[in-house]
């Protein structure tokens, strides 16, 4: 085998091989194409893990909320989506502060939606993720759906771990037997 056979062999097997986190090529192309679920884990916070005791949804002074980085992270990830001519047909998030707050500094709108709520510290919510799935099992091409969440509800619906501000583009695999399927990761970015 020559060099270039064997350059090419590898490719093509690495792009079976390697885990999602490897494939960040085509994260454009994808979502020009269009019929993408994309999930966002909210830009960067405050410093802490999960909120403090006692928060309340509806008062971002009870939760833990964008840093000044987190701020920029989500204006820089809008700037981008502009600058490549992404459409977004819908974005939603969930109730925390921070991943409204993500939504509407990035792509100047939002609409909240409870299945995208975080479970973050009970003992899961397959409910939720179950709602997800069913609901965007139809989304299609051209149509793009952002959604704004947590790592607990991204790891719950596609068995990746996202750092905070990072995106995934996914495409639902069908469902089977009246069980929602899945969300398949094609690729992914950091912003």
């Amino acid at each position: 085998m020559n060099r270039r056979e064997f350059a090419l062999t590898t490719l093509s097997l690495g792009a079976i091989a390697l885990p999602a986190r490897a494939q960040t090529t085509g994260f454009w192309t994808l979502l020009r194409e269009g019929g993408c679920v994309v999930l966002m884990r909210h830009a960067l916070t405050e410093p802490g893990v999960g909120d403090p005791p006692n928060f309340t949804l509806g008062q971002c002074s009870t939760q833990r909320n964008l840093s000044e980085a987190g701020r920029q992270q989500a204006r820089r990830v809008g700037a981008a989506f502009t600058r490549e001519r992404v459409k977004l047909d819908q974005v939603r998030s969930s109730a925390w502060c921070r991943c409204v707050d993500t939504a509407v500094l990035a792509f100047g709108q939002n609409t909240v939606w409870t299945p995208l709520n975080s479970f973050f510290g009970s003992s899961g919510r397959p409910d939720q993720s179950n709602d997800v799935l069913r609901d965007v099992q139809g989304w299609m091409a051209p149509r793009n759906l952002m959604l704004v969440t947590h790592q607990v509800n991204v790891t719950a619906l596609t068995g990746e771990y996202l750092a905070m501000g990072e995106i995934l583009v996914t495409r639902p695999t069908p469902a089977a037997a009246g069980e929602p399927g899945r969300l398949r990761v094609l690729a992914r970015q950091t912003f």
